[in-house]
Protein backbone atom coordinates (compact mmCIF):
# COMPACT_ATOMS: atom_id res chain seq x y z
CA UNK A 1 0.00 0.00 0.00
CA UNK A 2 2.25 2.76 -1.29
CA UNK A 3 0.32 5.74 0.07
CA UNK A 4 -0.31 4.24 3.51
CA UNK A 5 3.21 2.81 3.83
CA UNK A 6 4.62 6.19 2.78
CA UNK A 7 2.68 7.85 5.58
CA UNK A 8 3.81 5.33 8.17
CA UNK A 9 7.45 5.51 7.07
CA UNK A 10 7.34 9.25 7.52
CA UNK A 11 6.24 8.82 11.12
CA UNK A 12 2.63 9.86 10.65
CA UNK A 13 0.71 7.92 13.26
CA UNK A 14 -2.85 6.98 13.95
CA UNK A 15 -2.60 8.63 17.36
CA UNK A 16 -5.31 11.25 16.80
CA UNK A 17 -7.68 8.67 15.30
CA UNK A 18 -7.10 6.28 18.18
CA UNK A 19 -7.45 9.12 20.66
CA UNK A 20 -10.89 9.93 19.27
CA UNK A 21 -11.88 6.27 19.11
CA UNK A 22 -11.11 5.67 22.78
CA UNK A 23 -12.08 9.00 24.37
CA UNK A 24 -15.33 10.62 25.40
CA UNK A 25 -16.47 13.21 22.81
CA UNK A 26 -16.87 15.93 25.46
CA UNK A 27 -13.37 15.26 26.77
CA UNK A 28 -11.90 15.79 23.29
CA UNK A 29 -13.97 18.88 22.58
CA UNK A 30 -13.18 20.39 25.96
CA UNK A 31 -9.45 20.03 25.25
CA UNK A 32 -9.88 21.41 21.73
CA UNK A 33 -11.66 24.57 22.86
CA UNK A 34 -9.08 25.09 25.59
CA UNK A 35 -6.24 24.93 23.03
CA UNK A 36 -8.04 27.36 20.72
CA UNK A 37 -8.67 29.88 23.50
CA UNK A 38 -5.08 29.68 24.77
CA UNK A 39 -3.63 30.12 21.25
CA UNK A 40 -5.88 33.13 20.53
CA UNK A 41 -5.64 34.69 24.00
CA UNK A 42 -3.65 37.74 22.82
CA UNK A 43 -5.92 38.64 19.92
CA UNK A 44 -8.37 41.54 19.69
CA UNK A 45 -11.42 39.30 19.95
CA UNK A 46 -9.96 37.62 23.05
CA UNK A 47 -9.59 41.00 24.71
CA UNK A 48 -13.17 42.02 23.94
CA UNK A 49 -14.72 38.79 25.20
CA UNK A 50 -12.22 38.07 28.00
CA UNK A 51 -10.94 34.68 26.92
CA UNK A 52 -8.87 34.56 30.12
CA UNK A 53 -12.04 34.44 32.22
CA UNK A 54 -13.41 31.65 30.04
CA UNK A 55 -10.15 29.73 30.45
CA UNK A 56 -10.40 30.00 34.24
CA UNK A 57 -13.72 28.20 33.92
CA UNK A 58 -11.87 25.04 32.84
CA UNK A 59 -10.71 24.65 36.46
CA UNK A 60 -14.22 24.74 37.88
CA UNK A 61 -15.85 21.55 36.62
CA UNK A 62 -16.83 19.85 33.39
CA UNK A 63 -19.45 22.35 32.24
CA UNK A 64 -18.48 25.77 33.61
CA UNK A 65 -16.11 26.41 30.69
CA UNK A 66 -18.98 26.12 28.24
CA UNK A 67 -21.41 28.20 30.27
CA UNK A 68 -18.85 31.00 30.32
CA UNK A 69 -18.09 30.59 26.63
CA UNK A 70 -21.78 30.83 25.70
CA UNK A 71 -22.36 33.76 28.02
CA UNK A 72 -19.36 35.83 26.90
CA UNK A 73 -19.01 35.14 23.15
CA UNK A 74 -21.98 35.88 20.87
CA UNK A 75 -23.04 33.71 17.95
CA UNK A 76 -21.77 35.01 14.62
CA UNK A 77 -22.94 34.47 11.07
CA UNK A 78 -20.72 35.45 8.14
CA UNK A 79 -22.08 38.97 7.70
CA UNK A 80 -21.69 39.78 11.38
CA UNK A 81 -18.18 38.38 11.88
CA UNK A 82 -16.95 39.91 8.61
CA UNK A 83 -18.33 43.35 9.44
CA UNK A 84 -16.88 43.30 12.95
CA UNK A 85 -13.61 41.38 12.55
CA UNK A 86 -12.73 39.65 9.28
CA UNK A 87 -12.68 42.79 7.14
CA UNK A 88 -9.70 43.86 9.28
CA UNK A 89 -7.89 40.69 8.23
CA UNK A 90 -8.39 41.62 4.59
CA UNK A 91 -6.82 44.99 5.36
CA UNK A 92 -3.69 43.20 6.62
CA UNK A 93 -4.28 43.72 10.37
CA UNK A 94 -2.59 41.22 12.68
CA UNK A 95 -3.82 39.41 15.79
CA UNK A 96 -7.49 40.07 15.13
CA UNK A 97 -9.28 36.74 15.58
CA UNK A 98 -6.18 34.49 15.37
CA UNK A 99 -2.49 35.17 16.06
CA UNK A 100 -0.52 36.77 13.24
CA UNK A 101 -1.81 37.89 9.87
CA UNK A 102 -3.98 35.99 7.43
CA UNK A 103 -2.57 35.70 3.92
CA UNK A 104 -5.16 33.39 2.36
CA UNK A 105 -8.93 33.58 1.99
CA UNK A 106 -11.13 30.82 0.61
CA UNK A 107 -13.96 32.01 -1.60
CA UNK A 108 -17.05 30.08 -0.60
CA UNK A 109 -19.55 28.98 -3.22
CA UNK A 110 -21.94 31.63 -1.90
CA UNK A 111 -25.10 29.57 -2.45
CA UNK A 112 -27.06 31.29 0.30
CA UNK A 113 -26.20 34.91 -0.36
CA UNK A 114 -25.70 37.13 -3.37
CA UNK A 115 -21.90 37.21 -3.33
CA UNK A 116 -18.93 35.05 -2.44
CA UNK A 117 -17.72 34.97 1.13
CA UNK A 118 -14.08 35.44 2.07
CA UNK A 119 -13.22 32.80 4.67
CA UNK A 120 -9.82 33.20 6.40
CA UNK A 121 -7.40 30.28 5.98
CA UNK A 122 -4.54 30.29 8.47
CA UNK A 123 -1.37 28.20 8.51
CA UNK A 124 -2.87 26.29 11.45
CA UNK A 125 -6.00 25.53 9.43
CA UNK A 126 -4.00 24.23 6.46
CA UNK A 127 -2.14 21.92 8.84
CA UNK A 128 -5.42 20.77 10.41
CA UNK A 129 -6.93 20.02 7.00
CA UNK A 130 -3.84 18.01 6.04
CA UNK A 131 -3.96 16.00 9.28
CA UNK A 132 -7.62 15.14 8.83
CA UNK A 133 -6.94 14.27 5.20
CA UNK A 134 -4.26 11.84 6.33
CA UNK A 135 -6.69 10.31 8.83
CA UNK A 136 -9.18 9.75 6.02
CA UNK A 137 -6.53 8.11 3.82
CA UNK A 138 -5.49 5.85 6.68
CA UNK A 139 -9.14 4.87 7.21
CA UNK A 140 -9.00 3.18 3.79
CA UNK A 141 -7.08 0.37 5.49
CA UNK A 142 -10.47 -0.72 6.92
CA UNK A 143 -11.80 -1.41 3.42
CA UNK A 144 -11.24 -4.63 1.50
CA UNK A 145 -9.01 -3.11 -1.15
CA UNK A 146 -6.08 -4.52 -3.15
CA UNK A 147 -2.63 -3.25 -2.24
CA UNK A 148 -2.17 -2.17 -5.86
CA UNK A 149 -4.84 0.54 -5.50
CA UNK A 150 -2.54 2.55 -3.26
CA UNK A 151 0.04 2.89 -6.01
CA UNK A 152 -2.46 4.53 -8.37
CA UNK A 153 -3.11 8.18 -9.08
CA UNK A 154 -5.61 10.33 -7.22
CA UNK A 155 -7.51 12.79 -9.43
CA UNK A 156 -8.64 15.81 -7.43
CA UNK A 157 -10.92 18.03 -9.48
CA UNK A 158 -10.83 21.42 -7.79
CA UNK A 159 -10.29 25.12 -8.23
CA UNK A 160 -7.24 26.84 -9.67
CA UNK A 161 -4.04 26.87 -7.64
CA UNK A 162 -3.15 30.15 -9.38
CA UNK A 163 -4.69 32.34 -6.70
CA UNK A 164 -5.70 35.97 -7.01
CA UNK A 165 -3.41 38.42 -5.18
CA UNK A 166 -4.44 41.99 -4.44
CA UNK A 167 -1.21 43.11 -2.81
CA UNK A 168 -2.34 42.11 0.69
CA UNK A 169 -3.76 38.59 0.49
CA UNK A 170 -4.37 35.65 -1.84
CA UNK A 171 -7.89 34.37 -2.56
CA UNK A 172 -9.43 31.42 -4.39
CA UNK A 173 -11.19 28.09 -3.87
CA UNK A 174 -10.13 26.18 -0.78
CA UNK A 175 -9.28 23.27 -3.06
CA UNK A 176 -6.92 25.55 -4.97
CA UNK A 177 -5.28 26.85 -1.79
CA UNK A 178 -4.70 23.38 -0.34
CA UNK A 179 -3.74 21.69 -3.63
CA UNK A 180 -1.07 24.32 -4.16
CA UNK A 181 0.48 23.33 -0.83
CA UNK A 182 0.36 19.56 -0.98
CA UNK A 183 3.10 17.76 0.97
CA UNK A 184 5.92 16.43 -1.20
CA UNK A 185 5.11 12.78 -0.40
CA UNK A 186 1.63 13.21 -1.88
CA UNK A 187 2.59 14.97 -5.11
CA UNK A 188 3.64 11.75 -6.87
CA UNK A 189 0.04 10.47 -6.57
CA UNK A 190 -1.73 13.77 -7.31
CA UNK A 191 -3.44 14.46 -10.64
CA UNK A 192 -3.99 16.58 -12.72
CA UNK A 193 -0.60 17.89 -11.59
CA UNK A 194 0.71 21.39 -10.98
CA UNK A 195 0.48 22.74 -14.53
CA UNK A 196 -3.15 21.85 -15.23
CA UNK A 197 -4.26 22.68 -11.70
CA UNK A 198 -3.09 26.28 -12.21
CA UNK A 199 -5.57 26.84 -15.04
CA UNK A 200 -8.25 29.41 -14.21
CA UNK A 201 -10.44 28.65 -17.21
CA UNK A 202 -12.68 25.79 -16.13
CA UNK A 203 -13.50 24.65 -19.68
CA UNK A 204 -9.85 24.62 -20.67
CA UNK A 205 -8.94 22.72 -17.50
CA UNK A 206 -11.46 19.99 -18.29
CA UNK A 207 -10.17 19.77 -21.87
CA UNK A 208 -6.58 19.42 -20.65
CA UNK A 209 -7.59 16.63 -18.26
CA UNK A 210 -9.49 14.86 -21.06
CA UNK A 211 -6.35 14.99 -23.22
CA UNK A 212 -4.18 13.51 -20.46
CA UNK A 213 -6.73 10.96 -19.19
CA UNK A 214 -5.47 7.89 -21.13
CA UNK A 215 -1.93 8.47 -19.83
CA UNK A 216 -2.95 8.29 -16.17
CA UNK A 217 -3.69 5.23 -14.04
CA UNK A 218 -6.35 6.64 -11.73
CA UNK A 219 -7.56 4.68 -8.69
CA UNK A 220 -9.36 7.40 -6.72
CA UNK A 221 -11.33 10.44 -7.85
CA UNK A 222 -12.17 13.35 -5.56
CA UNK A 223 -14.58 16.21 -6.19
CA UNK A 224 -18.10 17.60 -6.46
CA UNK A 225 -20.37 15.00 -8.17
CA UNK A 226 -21.81 17.28 -10.88
CA UNK A 227 -18.43 18.42 -12.21
CA UNK A 228 -16.84 14.97 -12.07
CA UNK A 229 -19.81 13.57 -13.98
CA UNK A 230 -19.35 16.22 -16.67
CA UNK A 231 -15.61 15.41 -16.87
CA UNK A 232 -16.19 11.65 -17.18
CA UNK A 233 -18.83 12.19 -19.87
CA UNK A 234 -16.30 14.27 -21.83
CA UNK A 235 -13.65 11.56 -21.55
CA UNK A 236 -16.07 8.83 -22.69
CA UNK A 237 -17.21 10.93 -25.64
CA UNK A 238 -13.67 11.92 -26.68
CA UNK A 239 -12.35 8.37 -26.84
CA UNK A 240 -15.52 6.62 -27.98
CA UNK A 241 -15.56 4.16 -25.09
CA UNK A 242 -18.55 2.67 -23.31
CA UNK A 243 -17.53 3.65 -19.78
CA UNK A 244 -14.75 5.29 -17.79
CA UNK A 245 -13.29 1.95 -16.72
CA UNK A 246 -12.11 1.39 -20.27
CA UNK A 247 -9.81 4.39 -19.70
CA UNK A 248 -9.14 3.91 -15.97
CA UNK A 249 -9.54 0.16 -15.28
CA UNK A 250 -8.24 0.52 -11.72
CA UNK A 251 -10.69 3.23 -10.66
CA UNK A 252 -12.29 2.01 -7.41
CA UNK A 253 -13.08 4.93 -5.10
CA UNK A 254 -15.03 8.16 -5.42
CA UNK A 255 -14.55 10.62 -2.55
CA UNK A 256 -17.28 13.24 -2.73
CA UNK A 257 -18.69 16.02 -0.61
CA UNK A 258 -20.52 19.31 -0.60
CA UNK A 259 -23.89 17.96 -1.73
CA UNK A 260 -25.86 14.75 -1.35
CA UNK A 261 -24.71 12.19 -3.89
CA UNK A 262 -28.04 10.35 -4.08
CA UNK A 263 -29.66 12.54 -6.80
CA UNK A 264 -26.57 12.05 -8.99
CA UNK A 265 -26.00 8.34 -8.36
CA UNK A 266 -28.33 6.89 -11.01
CA UNK A 267 -26.83 8.97 -13.84
CA UNK A 268 -23.27 8.64 -12.56
CA UNK A 269 -23.36 4.85 -12.47
CA UNK A 270 -24.28 4.72 -16.16
CA UNK A 271 -20.74 5.94 -16.80
CA UNK A 272 -19.08 3.04 -14.97
CA UNK A 273 -18.01 -0.44 -16.03
CA UNK A 274 -17.99 -1.76 -12.47
CA UNK A 275 -19.13 -0.53 -9.06
CA UNK A 276 -17.21 2.10 -7.09
CA UNK A 277 -16.80 2.57 -3.38
CA UNK A 278 -18.36 5.92 -2.42
CA UNK A 279 -16.82 7.78 0.50
CA UNK A 280 -18.41 10.98 1.77
CA UNK A 281 -16.41 13.82 3.20
CA UNK A 282 -17.33 17.09 4.95
CA UNK A 283 -14.65 19.54 3.87
CA UNK A 284 -16.07 23.06 3.93
CA UNK A 285 -14.30 26.37 3.28
CA UNK A 286 -14.25 26.79 7.06
CA UNK A 287 -12.46 23.51 7.77
CA UNK A 288 -12.42 19.71 7.51
CA UNK A 289 -15.29 18.85 9.83
CA UNK A 290 -16.02 15.14 9.29
CA UNK A 291 -15.42 12.16 7.04
CA UNK A 292 -16.78 8.69 6.47
CA UNK A 293 -14.61 6.61 8.77
CA UNK A 294 -16.05 3.14 8.23
CA UNK A 295 -17.22 1.09 5.22
CA UNK A 296 -20.88 0.58 4.41
CA UNK A 297 -22.06 3.71 6.21
CA UNK A 298 -23.59 6.87 4.85
CA UNK A 299 -22.75 8.78 8.02
CA UNK A 300 -19.58 10.74 8.75
CA UNK A 301 -17.59 10.99 11.97
CA UNK A 302 -17.07 14.49 13.33
CA UNK A 303 -13.42 15.36 13.87
CA UNK A 304 -13.30 16.32 17.55
CA UNK A 305 -9.59 16.76 18.26
CA UNK A 306 -8.11 18.75 15.40
CA UNK A 307 -8.69 22.49 15.67
CA UNK A 308 -12.51 22.69 15.55
CA UNK A 309 -14.94 23.04 18.46
CA UNK A 310 -18.54 22.18 17.58
CA UNK A 311 -21.81 23.49 18.99
CA UNK A 312 -25.31 22.45 18.01
CA UNK A 313 -28.41 24.66 17.80
CA UNK A 314 -31.73 22.80 17.46
CA UNK A 315 -33.12 23.81 14.07
CA UNK A 316 -36.50 24.97 15.36
CA UNK A 317 -38.71 28.04 15.10
CA UNK A 318 -37.58 29.02 18.59
CA UNK A 319 -34.00 29.37 17.36
CA UNK A 320 -34.44 30.43 13.69
CA UNK A 321 -36.78 32.77 11.87
CA UNK A 322 -38.70 31.91 8.70
CA UNK A 323 -35.74 33.00 6.51
CA UNK A 324 -33.31 30.72 8.31
CA UNK A 325 -31.61 33.50 10.28
CA UNK A 326 -30.54 32.56 13.78
CA UNK A 327 -32.38 34.35 16.58
CA UNK A 328 -30.46 36.46 19.09
CA UNK A 329 -31.09 34.19 22.07
CA UNK A 330 -30.76 30.86 20.26
CA UNK A 331 -29.97 27.94 22.56
CA UNK A 332 -26.74 26.12 21.69
CA UNK A 333 -25.68 22.73 23.02
CA UNK A 334 -22.32 21.01 23.38
CA UNK A 335 -21.72 17.53 22.05
CA UNK A 336 -22.76 15.59 25.16
CA UNK A 337 -26.18 17.31 25.13
CA UNK A 338 -27.32 16.38 21.63
CA UNK A 339 -29.86 13.70 20.74
CA UNK A 340 -29.94 11.31 17.83
CA UNK A 341 -32.44 12.01 15.04
CA UNK A 342 -32.74 15.77 15.71
CA UNK A 343 -31.79 18.48 13.22
CA UNK A 344 -29.10 20.85 14.49
CA UNK A 345 -27.55 23.92 12.91
CA UNK A 346 -23.80 23.76 13.38
CA UNK A 347 -21.67 26.39 15.10
CA UNK A 348 -17.89 26.08 14.89
CA UNK A 349 -14.91 27.72 16.55
CA UNK A 350 -11.70 27.08 14.64
CA UNK A 351 -7.96 27.55 14.32
CA UNK A 352 -8.70 29.97 11.47
CA UNK A 353 -10.27 32.50 13.82
CA UNK A 354 -13.96 31.62 13.50
CA UNK A 355 -15.75 31.89 16.85
CA UNK A 356 -19.22 30.46 17.48
CA UNK A 357 -19.65 30.74 13.73
CA UNK A 358 -22.88 29.61 12.06
CA UNK A 359 -21.53 27.62 9.12
CA UNK A 360 -25.00 27.29 7.59
CA UNK A 361 -25.26 23.49 7.53
CA UNK A 362 -27.88 21.41 9.33
CA UNK A 363 -26.79 18.01 10.62
CA UNK A 364 -28.40 15.06 12.36
CA UNK A 365 -26.69 12.55 14.66
CA UNK A 366 -27.19 8.92 13.69
CA UNK A 367 -24.81 7.72 16.44
CA UNK A 368 -24.11 9.93 19.42
CA UNK A 369 -21.66 7.39 20.84
CA UNK A 370 -19.47 7.49 17.73
CA UNK A 371 -20.20 11.16 16.85
CA UNK A 372 -21.54 10.06 13.46
CA UNK A 373 -23.64 12.59 11.54
CA UNK A 374 -25.37 13.12 8.24
CA UNK A 375 -25.93 16.51 6.62
CA UNK A 376 -29.65 17.14 6.19
CA UNK A 377 -29.57 20.59 4.61
CA UNK A 378 -28.77 24.26 5.02
CA UNK A 379 -30.30 26.77 7.40
CA UNK A 380 -31.41 28.89 4.44
CA UNK A 381 -31.94 26.09 1.93
CA UNK A 382 -35.26 24.86 3.20
CA UNK A 383 -38.82 25.83 2.50
CA UNK A 384 -41.32 26.73 5.15
CA UNK A 385 -43.69 29.22 3.57
CA UNK A 386 -46.60 28.03 5.67
CA UNK A 387 -45.21 25.46 8.08
CA UNK A 388 -44.31 22.68 5.60
CA UNK A 389 -40.71 22.55 6.93
CA UNK A 390 -39.33 20.98 3.77
CA UNK A 391 -35.62 20.17 4.14
CA UNK A 392 -32.99 19.53 1.50
CA UNK A 393 -32.83 15.99 2.83
CA UNK A 394 -36.53 15.55 1.98
CA UNK A 395 -35.98 17.04 -1.48
CA UNK A 396 -32.99 14.81 -2.28
CA UNK A 397 -34.85 11.69 -1.22
CA UNK A 398 -37.97 12.62 -3.20
CA UNK A 399 -35.85 13.21 -6.32
CA UNK A 400 -34.14 9.85 -5.84
CA UNK A 401 -37.47 8.02 -5.42
CA UNK A 402 -39.11 9.82 -8.36
CA UNK A 403 -36.10 9.00 -10.58
CA UNK A 404 -36.47 5.31 -9.76
CA UNK A 405 -40.24 5.32 -10.17
CA UNK A 406 -40.17 7.02 -13.58
CA UNK A 407 -36.85 5.45 -14.66
CA UNK A 408 -35.22 8.78 -15.47
CA UNK A 409 -31.89 10.39 -14.63
CA UNK A 410 -32.12 13.78 -12.91
CA UNK A 411 -28.87 15.74 -13.01
CA UNK A 412 -29.84 18.89 -11.12
CA UNK A 413 -32.84 20.49 -9.45
CA UNK A 414 -33.84 23.53 -7.46
CA UNK A 415 -37.03 24.66 -5.75
CA UNK A 416 -38.56 28.11 -5.30
CA UNK A 417 -41.28 29.14 -2.88
CA UNK A 418 -43.74 31.39 -4.71
CA UNK A 419 -47.11 33.04 -4.00
CA UNK A 420 -50.25 31.41 -5.39
CA UNK A 421 -53.29 33.69 -5.26
CA UNK A 422 -53.53 34.50 -1.56
CA UNK A 423 -51.59 31.41 -0.48
CA UNK A 424 -48.44 29.54 -1.53
CA UNK A 425 -46.86 27.18 -4.07
CA UNK A 426 -43.59 25.35 -4.74
CA UNK A 427 -42.01 25.64 -8.18
CA UNK A 428 -39.53 22.87 -9.01
CA UNK A 429 -37.02 23.17 -11.85
CA UNK A 430 -35.68 19.74 -12.74
CA UNK A 431 -32.72 19.11 -15.05
CA UNK A 432 -32.84 15.96 -17.17
CA UNK A 433 -32.25 14.94 -20.77
CA UNK A 434 -34.79 12.11 -20.51
CA UNK A 435 -38.29 12.36 -21.93
CA UNK A 436 -40.61 12.83 -18.97
CA UNK A 437 -44.11 14.19 -18.48
CA UNK A 438 -43.82 17.16 -16.07
CA UNK A 439 -47.23 16.34 -14.58
CA UNK A 440 -46.19 12.75 -13.87
CA UNK A 441 -42.97 14.00 -12.27
CA UNK A 442 -44.95 16.51 -10.22
CA UNK A 443 -47.32 13.82 -8.95
CA UNK A 444 -44.43 11.53 -8.07
CA UNK A 445 -42.48 14.22 -6.18
CA UNK A 446 -45.57 15.47 -4.38
CA UNK A 447 -46.61 11.97 -3.33
CA UNK A 448 -43.17 11.03 -2.01
CA UNK A 449 -42.84 14.30 -0.11
CA UNK A 450 -46.16 13.68 1.62
CA UNK A 451 -44.81 10.31 2.77
CA UNK A 452 -41.46 11.74 3.83
CA UNK A 453 -42.71 14.83 5.66
CA UNK A 454 -45.93 14.93 7.71
CA UNK A 455 -45.93 18.74 7.90
CA UNK A 456 -45.74 18.94 4.13
CA UNK A 457 -48.65 16.52 3.83
CA UNK A 458 -50.78 18.64 6.16
CA UNK A 459 -50.01 21.93 4.41
CA UNK A 460 -50.77 20.46 0.97
CA UNK A 461 -54.36 20.26 2.22
CA UNK A 462 -54.34 23.83 3.44
CA UNK A 463 -51.99 26.73 2.59
CA UNK A 464 -49.61 25.03 0.12
CA UNK A 465 -52.09 24.97 -2.74
CA UNK A 466 -49.96 24.14 -5.76
CA UNK A 467 -46.84 22.29 -6.85
CA UNK A 468 -45.41 23.08 -10.28
CA UNK A 469 -42.60 21.27 -12.13
CA UNK A 470 -40.66 22.73 -15.05
CA UNK A 471 -38.33 20.30 -16.83
CA UNK A 472 -35.27 21.98 -18.34
CA UNK A 473 -31.99 20.82 -19.94
CA UNK A 474 -29.35 20.14 -17.28
CA UNK A 475 -26.90 22.34 -19.17
CA UNK A 476 -28.92 25.43 -18.23
CA UNK A 477 -28.11 24.92 -14.57
CA UNK A 478 -24.39 25.06 -15.33
CA UNK A 479 -24.83 27.96 -17.75
CA UNK A 480 -26.55 30.00 -15.04
CA UNK A 481 -23.80 29.14 -12.56
CA UNK A 482 -21.22 30.36 -15.06
CA UNK A 483 -23.09 33.65 -15.34
CA UNK A 484 -22.94 33.91 -11.54
CA UNK A 485 -19.16 33.34 -11.63
CA UNK A 486 -19.65 29.94 -9.95
CA UNK A 487 -18.45 27.51 -12.58
CA UNK A 488 -16.48 24.45 -11.52
CA UNK A 489 -14.36 23.76 -8.46
CA UNK A 490 -16.29 23.51 -5.22
CA UNK A 491 -19.37 25.29 -6.54
CA UNK A 492 -22.73 23.55 -6.14
CA UNK A 493 -26.13 24.51 -7.44
CA UNK A 494 -28.36 25.62 -4.53
CA UNK A 495 -31.30 23.32 -3.90
CA UNK A 496 -33.47 26.24 -2.80
CA UNK A 497 -33.36 29.69 -4.39
CA UNK A 498 -34.48 32.74 -2.47
CA UNK A 499 -34.20 36.51 -2.79
CA UNK A 500 -31.88 37.91 -5.46
CA UNK A 501 -30.88 34.47 -6.71
CA UNK A 502 -34.49 33.45 -7.16
CA UNK A 503 -35.14 36.58 -9.23
CA UNK A 504 -31.99 36.03 -11.29
CA UNK A 505 -32.91 32.40 -12.01
CA UNK A 506 -36.47 33.25 -13.07
CA UNK A 507 -35.21 35.95 -15.42
CA UNK A 508 -32.70 33.48 -16.86
CA UNK A 509 -35.44 30.89 -17.37
CA UNK A 510 -37.58 33.47 -19.16
CA UNK A 511 -34.67 34.40 -21.44
CA UNK A 512 -34.40 30.71 -22.40
CA UNK A 513 -38.18 30.44 -23.01
CA UNK A 514 -38.50 27.86 -20.25
CA UNK A 515 -41.24 29.85 -18.51
CA UNK A 516 -43.44 32.71 -19.58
Amino acid sequence: MAIISTLLKRGIRLRESLEQEYSMPLELQRATLKKLLIKANRTAIATKYDFSAILRGFKLGNHEFYERYKAQVPIYDYNKIHAEWWHLLQEGKRDVTWPGEVRYFALSSGTSGATSKYIPITVDMVRAIRKTGVRQILSLSKYDLPDSLFTKGILMLGGSTDLEFNGTYFSGDLSGITAGRLPIWFQRFYKPGKKISRSKNWGEKLDQIVKKAPHWDIGIIVGVPAWLQILIEKIIEEYGVKNIHEIWPNLQIFVHGGVSFEPYKKGFEKLLGKPLIYIETYLASEGFLAFQALPDRKSMRLVLNNGIFHEFVPFTEENFDEEGNIRENANALKIDEVEEGVDYALLISTCAGAWRYLIGDVVKFVSKEESEIIITGRTKHYLSLCGEHLSVDNMNKAIELASEELNITIREFTVLGVPHKNLFAHHWFVGTSDDVDPDALKESLDSHLKDLNDDYGVERKHALKKVKVTVVPSSLFYEWMKLQGKEGGQNKFPRVLKGEKSTSWLEFMKSKDMIS
